[in-house]
């Protein structure tokens, strides 16, 4: 495991943005993007949000990000044809340069999170489904649902919608829909079985689809703690059926810690983070990259920019 020390030791090294000399820079809430013309250079940097506002950083979280998703992509490429060629770096991804459909693909098989608290309010029917008037929080659904939501622009809040409206707004052919949820429902099963034999559920997950021509791969990240929620399966039952919080291995910490210790859901200015925070969802990162992968994680300790443009030019994307 990755000591404190360590993680505090890089607090101020690390990877909050890029300006590599490549054309057609896109920043996105976590990655900077290049487009290399029918290929393009992804980098997980180290920026850490929650309701789609930025707010820190933490140290090798793009570097946990990028393995994890490379680990899934690996795992799930017979299920759905992803976007990967290569890794050159252990934040950059090279991949085929696809046209994103313009909708998250959120599946859950748990009631929690955002959709328990929309459901409390009354607002969950903008789903188009209809659910049962006495489900409880973290409870199991019979089978996974699809929530999407429209992908909005860096700082502001992508928009719930239902599968329906995919369709009849024209954001996606309904044909090519069906393909899309079939294929994201695959992919949330192989990911509920293979985290299930390292002790862990997987709760919920975004997915995100491009075409690059006629074919639709799978693109961005995948079953990574920035869009994916893990419990510990073998406390599950337990505490549920004492009403208790699950025990996570996820984002959802910085958003309850937010919400708890700050009021913080999305509006007005965001709280600062203190350090010890900051390391303690680092660790976390740590962990979920051990129990999903079933390996040590091996920090790239330094200057992530020197070691990223270093890499980069040894395999050619920089002269």
């Amino acid at each position: 495991m990755v000591s404190d020390s360590l993680l505090s030791q890089q607090l101020d090294q690390t990877l909050v943005g890029t300006n590599l000399p490549l054309p057609g820079r896109y920043q996105g809430k976590v990655r900077d993007t290049y487009d290399l013309g029918d290929q393009i250079l992804i980098v997980a940097t180290d920026r850490l949000s929650a309701f789609d506002v930025e707010l820190t950083s933490l140290p090798f979280k793009g570097q946990i990000l990028n393995q994890i998703a490379s680990f899934w992509f690996e795992a799930t490429k017979d299920v759905a044809p992803n976007h990967v060629i290569s890794q050159p770096d252990p934040t950059a991804l090279l991949a085929r340069k696809c046209k994103a459909l313009p909708v998250e693909v959120v599946v859950r098989g748990y009631i929690t999170g955002s959709l328990w608290r929309d459901y409390l309010e009354g607002k969950a029917g903008v789903y188009g489904i209809d659910f049962p008037k006495d489900l409880k929080k973290d409870q199991a659904f019979d089978h996974a649902i699809i929530t999407p939501s429209t992908k909005a622009p860096v700082g502001e809040h992508d928009e719930p919608i239902s599968c329906d409206e995919v369709v009849t707004r024209g954001l996606v052919p309904a044909d090519l829909w069906e393909e899309v949820q079939k294929r994201a429902l695959a992919l949330f099963a192989r990911g509920q079985e293979l985290a299930l034999e390292q002790g862990l559920i997987l709760v919920d997950t975004k997915y995100e689809f491009g075409l690059f021509g006629d074919e639709l791969l799978v693109i961005d990240e995948i079953h990574t703690p920035d869009s994916s929620r893990f419990w510990e399966a073998s406390e599950y039952e337990e505490r549920f059926a004492a009403g208790k919080e699950q025990r996570m291995l996820d984002k959802e910490n910085l958003r309850q810690w937010l919400i708890q210790e700050r009021g913080f859901k999305g509006q007005g200015p965001a709280p600062e983070i203190p350090a010890d925070v900051r390391v303690d969802l680092a660790r976390k990162y740590v962990m979920n990259f051990e129990r999903l992968t079933g390996k040590p994680f091996e920090p790239a300790v330094g200057d992530p920019k020197a070691r990223l443009e270093q890499n980069l030019r040894a395999v050619g994307i920089l002269r």
